[in-house]
């Protein structure tokens, strides 16, 4: 009986080290939340070092445990510094999800290199060095999971957003390349690629326009009719980083509504 009721209160992340990058607003804080609530430890990483202050104060207070690492995933040398901060606190990484992200508007000829560059380093180039510092801690442990949080526009083309879409689906071949370089490992890689979710990121293209005026524009073009909250995007993350998905590595899973299937 004791064994049994000890098994029921197992959640899926107990001892299990979560690290989240852009986890102090939107999708990312919606993971955060969503892993510590089924018992993930977590190491929240965002160059907003007020927000992540109060995050991990609030995690604290709620009986968590969590730290947060304030960086700029951009900075070349951030993945050492942040994966030194968690091992410290926690000795181990069990799961990272790479969440930062940034877009820029802009059709190939309205597109500048400076544009280009910050996009592509952001949303590709920071998610590779992450991965390149956590993998050897993974393969130390022979497993773990690494979930990037791609885009429906990684599956398809789209106008206005090259920079964003090129950079997106180079995350996803990515994820691809890692989970077949590391599954003899246990390591297990995955792409969540969500469609429009009721975020800052997404009111920032709608500026000035009125939020429900603009859930409702975004609503239209996607058949189930409504954009996603952020908290239907972060379950979607936990159970791929879970052991209930223990047989699905080098996925790309659209979490949009069904845009992608148009």
């Amino acid at each position: 009986m004791t064994d049994g009721a000890s098994a029921m209160t197992t959640r899926p992340f107990d001892d299990k080290v979560c690290l989240i990058t852009g986890a102090v607003s939107g999708i990312g804080r919606a993971i955060a939340e969503e892993l510590a609530s089924q018992g993930g430890r977590l190491v929240l990483v965002d160059r907003d070092a007020s927000g992540g202050a109060e995050l991990e104060a609030s995690f604290r207070q709620s009986g968590g445990e969590a730290c947060f690492v304030a960086a700029d995933v951009s900075d070349r040398h951030a993945p050492y510094r942040i994966v030194e901060a968690a091992l410290d606190r926690f000795g181990r990484i069990d799961v990272l999800v790479n969440n930062a992200g940034i877009i820029v508007r802009g059709a190939a000829l309205d597109c500048t290199d400076e544009q280009w560059d910050s996009v592509i380093d952001v949303n590709l180039s920071a998610a590779f060095r992450l991965c390149r510092e956590v993998l050897p801690v993974m393969l130390a442990r022979q497993g773990g999971s690494i979930v990037n949080i791609a885009s429906d526009w990684a599956l398809m083309g789209a106008r206005d957003a090259v920079a964003y879409c090129v950079a997106k689906a180079g995350l996803a071949q990515l994820t691809r390349c890692l989970a077949l370089e590391h599954a003899a490992a246990g390591i297990r890689v995955n792409a969540i690629c969500p469609g429009d979710t009721d975020t800052a990121m997404l009111a920032s293209e709608y500026a000035g326009v009125a939020r429900d005026t603009m859930l409702r524009t975004v609503g239209a073009g996607i058949p189930l009719g409504r954009a996603a909250r952020p908290e239907e995007i972060a379950r979607v993350v936990a159970f791929v980083a879970s052991a209930q998905a223990s047989f699905i590595t080098g996925a790309l899973i659209p979490v949009d509504g069904g845009t992608s299937a148009q």
